[in-house]
């Protein structure tokens, strides 16, 4: 599948996945290949290419993003088990689709790597 617009096509329900949640502004859906129990996607529905694409026109999305991953941890939760939330930039840094995302990762004890 082409990486480079397949979380379009998942905002848009153009393609089947489980999403969590969605409003005008981002959609939440389980990843398709979960590195833990519970394994989120948190994407904004406006394209912005990654994190270095941030400016003050979109700075305010990067805090929805992050207010919002805590509500669904709540409503789901794990929040007070504890859980990680994770941006990757460009290649080097393990982004594989181009679309900014946050990953919210949870249901087990996650090993320390910092």
């Amino acid at each position: 599948m082409n990486n480079k617009n397949i979380f379009n096509k998942i905002i848009k329900k153009k393609i089947p996945s489980k999403i969590i949640y969605q409003d005008k502004k981002i959609t939440m859906f389980e990843d398709i290949n979960p590195k833990s129990p519970i394994h989120i996607l948190i994407v904004p529905n406006q394209k912005i290419k990654s994190i270095n694409k941030i400016n003050k026109n979109n700075k305010n999305i990067i805090g929805y993003m992050i207010y919002k991953s805590v509500r669904i941890a709540k409503k789901m939760k794990f929040a007070e088990d504890g859980y990680r939330l994770v941006i990757n930039c460009n290649k080097n840094g393990g982004q594989i689709v181009p679309h900014l995302h946050i990953h919210m990762l949870a249901g087990k004890k996650l090993r320390n790597f910092c």
